[in-house]
């Protein structure tokens, strides 16, 4: 994995009030930073996303979010493990003791990063994938002033009760494993809860197009097995399991209205959005229907929804065809 670099938030104020000792935003930068400042494009990581996964679903010569044409800060997520996180915090707030960090502490750090290290007054583009594209959301709900446009894909602007029922099986997965011991599992990590984990999340993660039409065969799986054992299982294994639970946590969390300009009236905070906002849902996720993206676009004062026509399921931006769209979408909002 590239080095990436790391921007020091010192003793810092968590929303549901735990102080968080030296706390560290990880971040990478691509492209250059204009005369103007005015170039900007944050792209936040997602649920299990190291900042080098970004790039290649988002970034490259000759797309949308270019680094010939822009500044593009991609931070990382508290929690996954280049961020503050479980595995890397030391004692009081280590492993099970981490604290819940929400969306709006990782958009208030992320903010400190480009007024602070940067000195950065606007933002082109918020754009982001799942976790990566609520915190687009966030930002222009918690910012509305500093951001121009957003583009969040296959994500919500509030977790869905739906959606958390779904996480909550999965931290139930994890913690159920004798191995968990309550998050000190030390060398032994709770690997069968995790394998439980890997087959929740792969029956919600793909379509049932997808599974149906057993496209996991392009995948190079023969059997449905192989894939959840090659594919899902080992994907999901070589995580830390505190780590996992913590930013499910952080999911679980989401509502942008959370936050004092809005009292947890989430019309408000959708009505305050000033951005010009493309929205785009995969036609097929079943963690993040299109209907309620559909209902989130009605409440806002520029914004459309754009939906992915994808068999993909979550997964649509993984598909360079998928990529095409969201791009077409993205250059839309960066012309105006």
């Amino acid at each position: 994995m590239d080095k990436f670099e790391i921007f020091e938030l010192g003793d810092a104020q968590l929303q549901k009030g735990t102080v968080l000792p030296n706390a560290k935003l990880a971040y990478k930068t691509l492209g250059e930073l204009n005369s103007k400042k005015d170039n900007v494009i944050v792209c936040p990581t997602w649920f299990t996303g190291y900042i080098d996964d970004v790039i290649p679903i988002f970034v490259g010569e000759g797309r949308a979010i270019d680094p010939n044409k822009y500044f593009i800060v991609i931070p990382a997520l508290f929690g996954m493990g280049e961020s503050s996180s479980p595995s890397n915090t030391p004692a009081p707030h280590e492993y099970s003791r981490f604290p819940r960090v929400t969306y709006y502490d990782n958009v208030s750090f992320q903010h400190r990063l480009i007024t602070e290290k940067f000195e950065i007054s606007e933002i082109a583009l918020v754009s982001s994938w799942s976790m990566g594209g609520t915190q687009a959301y966030q930002w222009a709900a918690q910012y509305p002033d500093k951001v121009k446009a957003i583009a969040p894909v296959a994500c919500s602007a509030k977790t869905s009760v739906y959606n958390e029922l779904f996480l909550k099986s999965n931290i139930k997965a994890i913690v159920s494993d004798s191995a968990w011991k309550k998050g000190w599992y030390g060398d032994v990590p709770p690997i069968e809860g995790m394998r439980i984990m890997a087959h929740i999340y792969a029956g919600w993660g793909m379509s049932e197009e997808f599974y149906r039409k057993e496209m996991f065969h392009g995948f190079g799986h023969p059997t449905l097995d192989d894939f959840l054992i090659d594919f899902w299982e080992a994907y999901f294994t070589i995580r830390d399991a505190n780590n996992l639970i913590s930013q499910m946590w952080t999911w679980i969390l989401g509502d942008i209205s959370d936050q004092p300009l809005y009292g947890g009236d989430i019309k408000k905070a959708l009505g305050a959005i000033k951005a010009r906002a493309i929205v785009m849902p995969s036609q097929t996720d079943q963690y993040f229907p299109p209907i309620d993206n559909d209902n989130e676009v009605a409440l806002m004062s520029n914004a459309e929804v754009r939906t992915i026509p994808s068999v993909l399921g979550h997964f649509a931006p993984f598909n360079p065809e998928d990529q095409k769209f969201i791009d077409v979408a993205i250059n839309d909002l960066l012309k105006k």
